[in-house]
């Protein structure tokens, strides 16, 4: 199909612009709250009820969706997000900003379902791994560049730059998949009773319950990165912005090894990361206070936290691989809700004992998304014993593709 190429790149775009409409709060939550004159923690909400209104309604817009254009759901998403980033560059108000977190968040796993799917159709089904993967690389290259970008402009220009950046950036998406992308009329559609089906086994809520906490042990530490540097570590905005941009891109890399671990060894890797994650924030508990040491310690925190994505994707697909969209929805959902658990509680702790608390937050979610993920294996073990030998199928390339970097 001609424009393919560039109509793939156009939906990593999008990509890329939620992920930093999304995350690039993380890195300017202290101009923020200056500017709308709140408190850290609660400009945190504004991280935390991103996630919880996509873990709410992530799986049924999806399903809702289900039948409608596939360029019509795309655009009309994109441009939600074009509209809510202007909206908090113009705003004084912290309600106001608040709500237009709420409403491009409904839209968030629409867009990532579709157009993972979208990139699919695109080309024949030998390349559709690799049309996936390049989409899914919007993830990646949002947190190692529109997450520090976001901060860098806060810094430098103004918190209103930072926001006009996002704006700019779905625009761009939004024009170019009017441009680009076909008329997808659906030709082929689940019945929303078949792909409500997979919630029926109990297997796949302790598997969900798992996602949860391995994302909750991620943002309760990550979700307060600024106040971390600047007030354990004693670093200035230009510092923190800075290693942002390390933490993104060395999550770039992250993704490239933890993708070659899952190939040649799923399950354990899957269980490796807690324990990693476990070992990092013990790590930043104790050199915290050392600038010197933190410079080398965020770049190890990024590798760790990349792998997180691709592992709970991993897992989650092993229980949805006969419907990956609504598949690819239940994970943007669940790891949101998580985001939303991580973000909360850090808060909590934040205004109660100060950031370095934090470390010890997000090492105890770890542990116990490895006793949950313990607990799910052994439910595997115990069927096998109850029935006969069979093998079982490993999923396809195709079911890792969304987590794979590009």
């Amino acid at each position: 199909m001609k424009n393919t190429s560039l109509t793939i790149t156009t939906l990593a775009l999008g990509v890329f612009g939620i992920i930093t409409t999304e995350m690039g709060i993380v890195g300017v939550l202290p101009q923020v709250a200056a500017e709308l004159d709140v408190s850290p923690s609660t400009a945190g909400l504004l991280v935390g009820v991103f996630a919880l209104v996509i873990a709410g309604s992530g799986p049924f817009m999806t399903l809702l969706a289900s039948g409608i254009n596939r360029k019509t759901v795309l655009a009309t998403a994109i441009a939600v997000f074009a509209v809510s980033n202007a909206v908090y560059a113009l705003t004084t108000r912290f309600e106001v900003m608040f709500a237009f977190r709420i409403i491009p968040a409904v839209f968030h796993p629409v867009f990532f379902s579709v157009a993972l799917a979208t990139a699919a159709r695109l080309v024949p089904s030998r390349d559709a791994t690799r049309a996936t993967t390049r989409v899914f690389a919007g993830v990646t290259v949002g947190f190692a560049l529109g997450v520090p970008l976001t901060s860098y402009l806060a810094e430098h220009l103004s918190l209103q730059a930072a926001f006009w950046f996002g704006a700019a950036v779905n625009l761009i998406a939004f024009l170019g998949i009017l441009r680009y992308l076909p008329a997808m009329p659906v030709e082929r559609r689940h019945t929303y009773g078949a792909q409500v089906d997979v919630l029926r086994s109990g297997r796949m809520w302790l598997t969900i319950l798992s996602v949860v906490l391995v994302f909750a042990a991620m943002f309760s530490v990550y979700g307060y990165f600024a106040e971390f540097l600047g007030e354990v570590t004693g670093l200035d905005g230009s510092w923190i912005s800075a290693l942002l941009m390390a933490f993104g891109i060395v999550m770039i890399l992250g993704n490239f090894a933890f993708g070659a671990l899952l190939r040649r060894a799923a399950i354990r890797t899957v269980l490796l990361f807690p324990v990693l994650c476990l070992a990092v924030y013990v790590l930043l508990y104790a050199v915290g206070p050392y600038a010197a040491v933190m410079v080398v310690a965020v770049p190890i925190w990024g590798a760790v936290h990349s792998g997180g994505l691709i592992v709970s994707q991993y897992w989650l697909s092993r229980e949805a691989r006969d419907f990956p969209e609504f598949g690819n929805s239940l994970f943007i959902s669940f790891s949101n809700l998580g985001i939303t658990v991580g973000t909360t509680v850090g808060g909590r702790l934040l205004g109660a004992a100060g950031p370095r608390g934090l470390a010890w937050v997000g090492a105890g979610f770890a542990l116990a998304a490895l006793v949950t993920m313990l607990l799910r294996l052994n439910l595997d073990r115990v069927e096998r014993r109850r029935r006969s030998p069979e093998s079982t199928q490993a999923p396809t390339p195709a079911t890792l593709a969304p987590a794979e970097p590009a």
